[in-house]
């Protein structure tokens, strides 16, 4: 049993939530790093959802020069597959299974649980996502790839072969090629996910026009339409 527990923002309304959104930020930043685009999502009244961004742990980060910082894992290179320590990527893996199993105990249905995640925060949404043993609300997957694609056919979860996907990345990223996010997205679809993808001319950010598209992915997803799109 994981004995770390994670430290969190969280956003709260006036009035019970009705679902809630899990998200992941990436390296170097932390849970404050996508607090301030909330109100910016345009999410309607009548959805009320609760926001958790947790703090990742501090550790040594070998592409910065072991420098230590807020991490998910370690980035062994940068080269274009991104070699990670994976112990590391499971460690962040079950700490967010905590989080969602703290959020069941409190009384939030899992399928009201949606995970979402920039860049490496990302790929852990991912991981998670697609190996949870119980169905889920979504994954919103913002600037990423997929380190552990060679499992997932294995590890799957059946319950989750529909979860609602969207991936969104720049086409100038210099941090995660668009090819690594693009990649992913294949091997999602290859394995018979659904996934709404999405591009941006901008770099490994987020702008004003993906976070529109967020707002609609989120409020048609958690408003229960199992396909959601976006004109």
């Amino acid at each position: 049993m994981n004995t770390e527990t994670l430290e969190t923002v969280e956003i709260n309304l006036d009035r019970p939530p009705t679902a809630t959104v899990i998200w992941l930020h990436g390296l170097g930043a932390d849970g404050h790093d996508f607090e301030t685009i909330v109100p910016m999502l345009d999410i309607p009244e009548s959805l009320p959802i609760r926001y958790v961004f947790p703090h990742a742990p501090v550790r040594p980060v070998t592409i910065n020069a072991g420098m230590r910082m807020r991490a998910w894992y370690d980035i062994l290179d940068i080269q274009v597959d991104r070699r990670v320590d994976t112990e590391h990527l499971l460690e962040s893996a079950d700490l967010l299974t905590d989080l969602v199993e703290r959020e069941t105990t409190s009384g939030m249905p899992v399928d009201r649980i949606l995970l979402a995640g920039f860049s490496q925060g990302g790929a852990i949404a991912l991981h998670v996502g697609l190996r949870y043993a119980e169905p889920l609300a979504g994954i919103l997957a913002l600037s990423t790839y997929m380190p552990t694609a060679d499992t997932l056919a294995q590890e799957q979860s059946p319950v989750n072969a529909a979860i609602p996907i969207m991936m969104a990345h720049g086409s100038h990223d210099p941090v995660v090629p668009l090819a690594n996010g693009l990649n992913a997205c294949r091997q999602l679809r290859g394995l018979g996910y659904g996934v709404l993808w999405r591009e941006y001319p901008m770099m490994h950010q987020v702008c004003e026009a993906e976070i529109s598209d967020i707002g609609r992915f989120l409020t048609e997803t958690l408003n229960g339409k199992n396909t959601p799109k976006i004109e």
